[in-house]
């Protein structure tokens, strides 16, 4: 065979090689990209995003439109040569395998966490817009989870409301840690709580709950490394009533960044007027219960699929300025926002017209 014949066909089976190693050869990494974006104040699957009832509400117009990312499963194994194609790919983003799923976290585990947040930053959503329309919410601490095999098992249960702990009453989900923390482990701990049960039963008849139980737990060590903390093993959590009836019907999304743009729908129906002035808005952010805006994920993804689905304004958290001025689609305006007092200013000159001064995101934030 000709040395020329012979390199050539070595060279060949060696691309192939190659080309085989890519495709078997799994690498720890994930894909995220643009997933699918909802307007807050239109329908979803056939019916309305945000359902009220008990309040006057009025005619909205233009999107306030929610983002997402779609990711690879937690399961998923991705190949070399997909990998190479993500990097390369505009629209996709390639992020170690951990980063997504830190921990050995399962695809379970991480559809659990993701439903409670975004449950989570539906309660916050109603209560920073009722707050900043001036429309007073009734708050409690309450038990959010129980730790399995831990003290508390059995003896506390998710959603009591916690009335006090050793006779001290708690007004903030962070005085239950810090008063069983004055204890040392072993000792015990009273907790005067309102059950579960009798706290719904008292909500669907509109009435205070006024049955309590004292329950005494003992602790434990914490297993930090160091100085060991007495815990009982529960998080704490709050809970409102609202003085009508506030749904937000959105299936298969997850997380906690929907905040704000539920929050701003929220607001929307519920004043005169159309706070976009028929302008396609979409943003991102969570928000906590006074209208604080926080960062969010993947917001490279969101500004891309947001853009291609029509939007002109892109509300962005002040913490995700920076990563999404790097790469900004053609056409979309980002607008800076640290509150929900932010996003309702920089609507109002939105709808004006008047955008010369609207916050902007640069490379440095």
């Amino acid at each position: 065979m000709p040395r020329r014949t012979a390199t050539m066909l070595a060279s060949t089976l060696m691309l192939i090689a190659l080309l085989c190693a890519g495709v078997f050869i799994p690498v720890p990494y994930s894909e995220m990209s643009p997933g699918p974006t909802v307007n807050t104040l239109g329908e979803h699957g056939g019916e309305p995003v945000l359902q009220i009832s008990g309040h006057k509400t009025y005619p909205t117009s233009g999107n306030l439109n929610m983002t997402t990312v779609r990711v690879t499963s937690a399961g998923y194994r991705m190949n070399l040569v997909e990998a190479v194609y993500g990097w390369l790919a505009h629209d996709n983003k390639i992020v170690p395998h951990d980063t997504l799923y830190p921990d050995g976290k399962t695809e379970q585990q991480s559809t659990q966490e993701n439903a409670e947040e975004f449950s989570q930053s539906q309660e916050s959503a109603k209560v920073a817009a009722l707050k900043e329309l001036g429309v007073p919410v009734k708050a409690w601490v309450i038990v959010s989870t129980v730790v399995k095999d831990s003290p508390a098992e059995g003896r506390l249960h998710a959603g009591d409301v916690i009335k006090d702990v050793d006779g001290t009453t708690v007004k903030e989900p962070s005085d239950v840690a810090k008063l069983v923390t004055k204890h040392k482990p072993g000792d015990d701990v009273v907790f005067t709580i309102v059950p579960a049960k009798e706290q719904a039963a008292a909500e669907k008849a509109k009435r205070t709950a006024t049955t309590t139980e004292k329950v005494t737990i003992t602790t434990k060590a914490s297993e930090d490394k160091g100085e060991k903390r007495a815990i009982v093993g529960i998080s704490a959590g709050t809970d409102h009533t609202f003085p009508f009836s506030i749904d937000i019907k959105l299936a298969d999304v997850g997380g906690p960044s929907a905040g704000l743009m539920f929050a701003l729908g929220i607001y929307d129906k519920l004043t005169p007027g159309s706070l976009t002035g028929g302008t396609f808005v979409a943003g991102t952010g969570t928000i906590d219960d006074e209208g604080t805006v926080g960062p969010i994920g993947g917001i490279e993804m969101k500004t891309v699929g947001a853009r291609d689905k029509g939007a002109q304004y892109f509300l962005t958290p002040a913490d995700n300025c920076a990563a999404a001025a790097e790469d900004t689609p053609s056409g979309l305006r980002l607008v800076k926002v640290k509150t929900i007092a932010d996003a309702l200013d920089a609507l109002k000159d939105i709808r004006s017209g008047d955008t010369a001064d609207l916050p902007k995101c640069t490379t440095k934030g």
